[in-house]
């Protein structure tokens, strides 16, 4: 018989649900338990936990209902999930585009023209600095 067998109550040592009470659902191996009751329903490391002198009868893998029942008898509280609720929203059309179209290939013909006429530009101002 092991320290965590199902059934056992412990306190949780570390993470978001220390120093709340729980129950041992279910034994995973040797290091690993799951655990329920004032915590989160989860896979909980051992050396995370303290046993406690007291057990509780429970099959294995007991629902959370179930360890809601046995924790009322004993008078602690219990973790329950509180679901959220969610408005619908409003689904918004796009905008349709108030710029006119402008053709791919003719705007790059343009952009090609407009690097010319500028490349030849320096070559012109050379020229004219020369002759003067």
């Amino acid at each position: 018989m092991s320290l965590f067998d199902v059934g056992r109550l412990c306190m949780k040592l570390a993470g978001r649900d220390a120093g709340r009470a729980c129950v041992v659902v279910e034994k995973v191996d040797d290091r690993f338990v799951v655990v329920d009751g004032a915590t989160r329903r989860r896979k909980v490391n051992v050396g995370h936990l303290e046993p406690l002198a007291e057990t509780i009868s429970l099959k294995n893998k007991a629902s959370h209902n179930e360890v809601k029942k046995e924790f009322e008898k004993l008078g602690l509280a219990v973790w329950d999930k509180k679901s959220k609720t969610h408005e619908a929203r409003v689904k918004r059309q796009k905008k349709k585009s108030t710029k006119p179209t402008v053709d791919k290939k003719a705007a790059k013909k343009v952009e090609k023209k407009e690097v010319k006429v500028e490349e030849a530009k320096p070559e012109i101002k050379a020229e004219v600095k020369q002759e003067v």
